[in-house]
């Protein structure tokens, strides 16, 4: 192996030493990455090199200058030099989209939300797989006409000779006949049997049935049609069916995202990591999971209102906790979204502190009136601080398994993956 593959070599092994997906989010630099790009650093290894052996000061190429003394004349540069490069080299992170972080998600956790689509955004002609009864002649079925023929051909079929044999039978004539046919299932006529009766010779060539079915078998209607093909099948209208293209729509798969986050003063810097390492990596697994996913940041402490992203994780008010307030705001603001065209994700954070009695007057009515696929509310208290909230256990207690709701608890970093675990295979796919 030369240098040069020695060198792929090592760049390879630094890339497959990419930091671990859940040490990512659960300890990382979540700030790094953006909106649609998840950048996740590499544990570079050093690459190989070669080293002067600097106990020897004699050699070739060495001489008694000191060091720091310049060698030659200083030449200029192909650059201008004013400016030092201000961007980080590319081998530090693994880049990765939403669709990557998502799949390497659910392969870590064992997960695999299939999301539907609801709106319809196209209406398209597909292959002629449906039929109707009624259809321009040009786009008969006739394979299917025919093989309804067929089948009732080969229902109605019958050895003719060997049912004509059983008029010979002595003493028999054509009800006797007809009464045995019927009890070998033979589809034979009383007037068809008249009518082969009048051209019997010998009408008593078989002295009983039992002699005529010991020395003839018939033959079976499938050697029949192997025999002398199917002759003349019989094609009925009632058989007939018209091709026609089935009609496909495509199904845009839109899911609206409503991060709530309580901002009061309760909630110091820890907690609002916490929050941060558990909402980021959702936001970024349901963008990689759908066709357009649109998020709704809302703040709140006594009051609730809208902010940006670049906000949603920094912010800390001085007020008191009513967490009524942003689920109010977010009924509003889900009413541009309805249930029948978007997939709909509401996600509320905070250290279960709460209002007097607002979590069974108000919270827990409205979380079962706004429709959604999934509820979660994540509980930050870190081990260090004092729990006095009680917002997470009333929740528990009203919904049970099934109910869409996942509530969860994280007391420090590595809780994060657990809660996410929670919260993604709570949902039930069949709302999805």
């Amino acid at each position: 192996m030369g240098l040069r593959e020695d060198l792929e070599r090592f760049r390879e092994v630094g890339e497959e030493r990419r930091q671990d997906l859940a040490e990512f989010i659960q300890y990382g630099d979540l700030g790094g990455s953006g909106p649609d790009s998840v950048r996740v650093p590499i544990k570079l290894v050093d690459l190989p090199e070669f080293q002067y052996d600097k106990l020897d000061r004699g050699g070739v190429g060495q001489g008694d200058a000191e060091p720091g003394d310049q060698v030659g004349e200083p030449e200029d540069g192909d650059g201008d030099g004013d400016e030092a490069g201000d961007e980080s080299g590319d081998h530090e992170y693994y880049e990765m989209d939403p669709e990557e972080f998502a799949q390497e998600l659910d392969d870590r956790l064992g997960l695999d939300l299939d999301p539907k689509g609801k709106k319809v955004v196209e209406e398209t002609e597909g292959a002629f797989n449906d039929t109707a009864r009624r259809g321009p002649r040009g786009t008969l079925d006739f394979a299917h006409l025919y093989k309804q023929g067929l089948k009732r051909k080969i229902a109605m079929d019958f050895d003719e000779d060997y049912v004509a044999e059983a008029l010979r039978v002595r003493d028999w004539g054509v009800d006797e006949v007809f009464e045995w046919a019927r009890e070998q299932n033979v589809p034979v006529s009383r007037a068809w049997l008249a009518e082969r009766e009048r051209s019997v010779d010998d009408p008593d060539h078989w002295a009983s049935i039992e002699e005529m079915e010991a020395e003839l078998d018939a033959e079976p209607t499938q050697a029949r049609i192997r025999r002398g093909g199917a002759g003349k099948v019989p094609l009925r209208r009632e058989d007939e069916r018209f091709r026609h293209p089935k009609m496909v729509e495509r199904r845009e798969r839109n899911v609206v995202v409503v991060n709530i986050r309580d901002v009061s003063g309760s909630m110091r810097e820890a907690k609002r990591e916490l929050v941060e390492r558990t909402f980021t990596p959702l936001d970024w697994y349901l963008t990689g999971k759908y066709d357009n996913a649109e998020f709704v940041y809302i703040a709140h402490d006594a009051d609730a209102w809208e902010v940006e992203r670049s906000e949603f994780f920094g912010i800390r008010s001085g007020g008191g906790t009513r967490i009524s307030t942003a689920y109010d705001l977010a009924e509003e603001v889900l009413d541009d979204y309805p249930f029948s065209e978007w997939n709909r994700y509401v996600f509320a954070a905070g250290d279960g502190e709460n209002s007097h009695d607002d979590t069974e007057e108000n919270v827990i009515p409205l979380m079962r009136d706004i429709d959604a696929n999934l509820h979660a509310y994540v509980e930050t208290q870190p081990t260090d601080g004092v729990q006095t909230g009680t917002h997470a256990g009333k929740l528990r207690d009203a919904f049970g398994e099934g109910d869409g709701v996942a509530v969860t608890t994280v007391t420090e970093p590595g809780d994060v993956m657990d809660a996410i675990e929670t919260i993604l295979s709570t949902e039930d796919n069949d709302e999805t």
